[in-house]
């Protein structure tokens, strides 16, 4: 990834009232890791962003969603996709009937 969510980070932890201690604390690393993630110098392991992300009652995708600007598809879409790959051509046809109805409100 070559976009520094850091600042993203520290929006979110300021957000929330929180200081670098705190966060720290709740996630068991050092103040200093905190800074270094927030400054751009480290970044996060999976792990940890999954545990922020809760920590600050977002998704992942809020957090590190818009990393990659061409990015288009969300979790929802991947998950609609996986329904309906799986569904016979007559349960197809009846899901467009349905989407082109609520369309039409």
């Amino acid at each position: 990834m070559n976009e520094n969510y850091g600042e993203q980070i520290k929006n979110y932890r300021i957000g929330l009232g929180m200081t670098q201690n705190q966060v720290a604390n709740a996630l068991e690393v050092t103040p200093g890791y905190i800074s270094n993630v927030e400054n751009g110098r480290t970044a996060m392991s999976l792990r940890l962003l999954i545990y922020y992300s809760k920590l600050m009652g977002i998704t992942l995708d809020e957090l590190v969603g818009n990393i990659e600007p061409d990015y288009k598809k969300s979790s929802i879409d991947n998950a609609l996709w996986d329904v309906i790959k799986n569904l016979d051509n007559e349960q197809k046809e009846k899901l467009l009937k349905t989407i082109k109805l609520w369309q039409e409100k």
